[in-house]
């Protein structure tokens, strides 16, 4: 009788629906014996469905089935924690140069502000030079500067064009030409 009940109810399910609903298939079996048995005064409490053991290649499929979830859902949190790693990453790339921007305007504001009243000590203290005479004096110097800079440094690849002291000239009206045009703006 079991063997029939169980034969009858087994076909309707999936393999996976037989491990899900085996105290249904339990509960399945215990009528039909209650049924049955009942006849000859025996009273079936409870039937016990204590192992579904399928053939081992079905065994072997399944534990391939779960294997595989379980590797594509490693695969997605792997994903995952990449992905959070790269946004923290440009995240922290992007507050960096946020910084940076702030510390490189803070310091040419600094630079403009003890250049302004470097001009205006130095126009002070030397009667008939102006502004003018001032930024080219520090441009020239700066000028050199960076020319002894580069010097001292072995490894240096830079080229300056043209290169000769009146030329220093024509880089100061440059420059000064680009803040007066940046200033109009």
């Amino acid at each position: 009788y079991v063997f029939d009940v169980v034969r009858a109810q087994v076909p309707k399910l999936n393999l996976d629906q037989v491990f899900e609903q085996k105290e249904d298939i339990a509960v399945a079996v215990k009528d039909e014996l209650l049924n049955v048995m009942g006849e000859f005064g025996f009273d079936i409490l409870k039937t016990l469905l204590t192992d579904i053991n399928p053939d081992v290649k079905v065994k072997r499929a399944m534990n391939e089935i779960n294997a595989a979830q379980r590797q594509r859902i490693a695969a997605t949190d792997r994903a995952e924690a990449e992905k959070i790693l790269i946004v923290k990453a440009a995240e922290a790339d992007a507050e960096s140069k946020y910084l940076a921007g702030t510390g490189i305007a803070r310091q040419r504001k600094a630079i403009v502000e003890g250049l302004q009243e470097s001009v205006s000590h130095f126009a002070d203290c030397v009667e008939g030079t102006s502004a003018k005479d001032v930024m080219d004096l520090i441009l020239v110097t700066q000028y050199f500067d960076t020319l002894k800079d580069l010097g001292n440094n072995s490894e240096s690849n830079t080229v300056f064009i043209p290169h000769s002291p009146g030329a220093v000239a024509d880089v100061a009206n440059q420059i000064r030409s680009g803040f007066m045009k940046g200033n109009t703006n």
